[in-house]
């Protein structure tokens, strides 16, 4: 161990040591975090018609609740990510989690329509920075099967979603929305409380020069697995260890020597500066486009779903489509492609175009509101039938994306899914029959969720551990403008029954992210996590 002739990388170390108790329970953690999150995600889908009819407010003001909470996850994913890069990932996920904790009892408490506005969108703030969880996380998993784990990760996501439903059918009939609310936040609670049992991450200990930290941690990583380090000191970066002994920090390579010295702004401004370095210029350019690309598609195939597999287009009859609600058709189209990928829609008074989102939240409220107002339907059984549609979101996707993310390699993974999403899509150029639609629907779904999860877990190992989180919330915060713009594009041609022009707008959209993923600078699968900007390979 004291041997200074035989040097160490901290993914060096994490090979050796191998997944095992110690990162089961940070993926246990980590993924505690998620589930909060997805939880209050989850929370308007249930409470924004208790909320409507206590306080008499319109269905614009209802929308706007949803709206405000994504326009604050559009900023938070950014903010989040440099704080993690500048002061810790421990810090980053930390004053993620008491943004959401105290938001959500706030909206519990909230006297008026006002401040719950305030509320939530403080809240979506707090979840934007979901992300440093899975940045987190994946500081400690070693190379081999990366990313089938980072993966198992984003299943609590939908274990969260799944959970909610359950509390809400349980809890809002008995005790109204403000008790669903303030359950929903104990899990924000207990990832508080355990806090004090988190690690720092021992890649960015090292970064910062912190190398007697980062050494503890490995030990500490080594004997919960029964295993033990590689021979030889810590370094950060072998190719650069006489840089590392000149200067103060490890992470020097890739941002300013002065850096301790510089203010907040300096320092935030840094790391943002640093993703258009020249070795990151063109992977920030190309993941941003991608992101965007992929959650566009995303969710202009749901709206597609909503539009076409549903019976929803403004260009059928109402006739038609109580027919088809009242005969079951629907449950069983929306189950079908529920199986494929998460519900979203948008609701519209009860056909209204309300505020796009994702995470669930649209289709549960279209389902609600329509059964709820047009058919009367009971609130237990209203439950009962949100609940078994969640029971299996992203199935397919999600199965897929575990299956091939480590064995064919995350930019071939998401080339050859995005062209099946492609191939899938393309006969609905023209109309087709009811049971075609479905099924094309289904599999372009699946295929397009895969694309947008490896996207995901690409853009968390492509980028250096010095502004790794700043460079995947960036990239999160691009896709979701592109989930914003996507209705307003997509659904003036769907509901104008311009349903050739959508489907060739998507296709070129698929065009693009297909060209970007091909474009990207590196592979990422079976490759060590690169910690100081020299280590990258033009």
């Amino acid at each position: 161990m004291g041997d200074h002739n035989l040097q160490y990388t901290p993914e060096e170390a994490l090979s050796t040591i191998g997944f095992g108790n110690f990162q089961a329970l940070v993926l246990a953690y980590a993924g505690l975090g998620l589930m909060s999150e997805a939880m209050e995600m989850m929370i308007l889908s249930f409470v924004g018609i208790a909320i409507q009819s206590e306080w008499e407010i319109s269905p614009g003001e209802e929308s706007l609740l949803t709206t405000v909470l994504f326009i604050g996850m559009l900023f938070g994913a950014y903010v989040w990510g440099l704080i993690s890069d500048a002061y810790g990932r421990r810090k980053g996920f930390l004053g993620a989690t008491i943004m959401v904790a105290v938001s959500a009892i706030c909206s519990a408490f909230s006297p008026n329509y006002e401040l719950l506005l305030m509320f939530r969108c403080l809240l979506g703030f707090g979840i934007g920075g979901g992300h440093t969880f899975n940045t987190w996380f994946v500081e400690f998993v070693p190379t081999s099967n990366r990313g089938a784990w980072q993966l198992i990760l984003c299943g609590s996501w939908t274990f969260g979603s799944v959970f909610e439903a359950l509390l809400a059918w349980i809890i809002m009939p008995r005790l109204g929305w403000r008790w669903v609310i303030s359950l929903s936040c104990v899990p924000s609670f207990f990832v508080l409380v355990l806090y004090g049992l988190t690690t720092e991450s021992p890649r960015y200990l090292a970064t910062k020069g912190r190398i007697a930290e980062s050494q503890k941690i490995l030990e500490k990583v080594a004997f919960t697995n029964r295993t033990q380090l590689p021979l030889g000191v810590l370094v950060c970066d072998k190719a650069n260890k006489i840089q590392e002994e000149k200067s103060p920090s490890l992470g020097t390579p890739l941002l300013p020597s002065a850096r301790e010295k510089n203010g907040h702004l300096e320092t935030f401004l840094s790391s943002f500066l640093a993703l258009f370095s020249s070795k990151l210029r063109r992977t920030t350019l190309l993941l941003w486009v991608l992101y965007f690309g992929m959650i566009f598609l995303y969710y202009g195939v749901v709206l597609l779903t909503s539009e076409l597999s549903s019976g929803q287009s403004s260009c059928n009859s109402t006739s038609s489509l109580l027919e088809n609600v009242t005969d079951g058709s629907l449950y069983r189209d929306v189950l079908i492609n529920a199986l494929a990928g998460k519900y979203r829609q948008h609701s519209d008074g009860p056909f209204r175009l309300g505020a796009f989102c994702s995470e669930n939240i649209i289709g549960y409220i279209y389902l609600m509101v329509y059964f709820y107002y047009s058919l009367a339907m009971d609130t237990n059984k209203i439950f009962l039938y949100l609940t078994v549609i969640l029971i299996f979101p992203e199935v397919p996707g999600f199965i897929l994306a575990v299956i091939i993310a480590d064995r064919i390699g995350r930019k071939l993974s998401i080339v050859i899914m995005s062209t099946f999403g492609f191939i899938l899509l393309l006969p609905l150029v023209v109309h087709q029959n009811k049971a075609v639609t479905t099924a094309l629907l289904f599999g372009s779904r699946m295929f397009i969720c895969s694309s947008y999860n490896i996207t995901g877990l690409y853009s968390r190992e492509v980028y250096p551990t010095s502004v790794r989180a700043t460079g995947a919330g960036t990239a999160n915060s691009m896709g979701r403008i592109g989930g914003m713009i996507c209705p307003l594009v997509a659904v003036g041609l769907l509901r104008g029954c311009h349903q050739t022009a959508a489907i060739v707008l998507f296709e070129a959209v698929t065009i693009l992210s297909v060209s970007c993923a091909f474009y990207l600078p590196f592979e990422t699968s079976g490759r060590g996590l690169n910690d100081t900007l020299p280590s990258l390979e033009e």
